[in-house]
This record gives C-alpha cells, structure tokens and sequence, in this order.
C-alpha cells in the first residue's frame, strides 16, 4: 500500500474498503466502535471494507468524519467508491492564497 504524507492512499482501482481499513487501522479504531460512531454496524463495516457491500455517498463521508479523514483525502475516498469528488482543491499557487503565503 502507497502511503502519501497525509495519510493512508491507494490507487482508487483497489477500491473503497482497503482505503477505509486503512485509515481506521491508523486511527486505532475497531470496526464495532466506529461502526457505533457512525451510526451503522460492524458486519455492514466489514462488508464495505472487504468489497461486499458498496457504500452510498452519505457512508463514505459520514466514516470518513469518524475517523477524521483530511478533506483532500476524503474526495480520494469518494473517487474510489465510484463518486464525485466533494471539496474543491485549491493549488497552492493560486493568486487568492497570495495572502496565506505572505503571512
């Protein structure tokens, strides 16, 4: 598994779930208490982050939440699970940050 500087990442090809384990590995997070933090349960846990189950866009937002998911991160779990990204991405060398970078 590729890991980028922020987080856990991989090819969006693999899918969803190997994703999704490996953010709740990192945040030391069982299935049961996250599955409880989300409102689901650890089976339907365990059915998205093996590729039984395909979760809706409202899951894969509402786990990456629980498990604190950096927004650019959460628009790779999106593309991986076969949906639009949410957030815009801003470049870091976009005039309108001008005043961030100044600072």
């Amino acid at each position: 598994m590729t890991t980028l500087p922020s987080g856990p990442a991989a090819p969006a090809d693999r899918g969803v779930g190997p994703l999704l384990r490996a953010w709740r590995e990192q945040r030391r997070v069982s299935q049961l208490e996250l599955a409880l933090q989300a409102g689901s349960s650890a089976r339907h846990i365990s059915f998205v982050e093996t590729g039984r189950s395909r979760p809706s866009e409202e899951m894969v937002l509402r786990l990456a939440e629980h498990l604190d998911v950096p927004v650019r991160e959460r628009n790779a779990l999106l593309l991986a699970a076969g949906y639009a990204p949410r957030y815009p991405e801003t470049p870091l060398d976009d005039p309108a940050l001008g005043a961030l970078r100044a600072g």
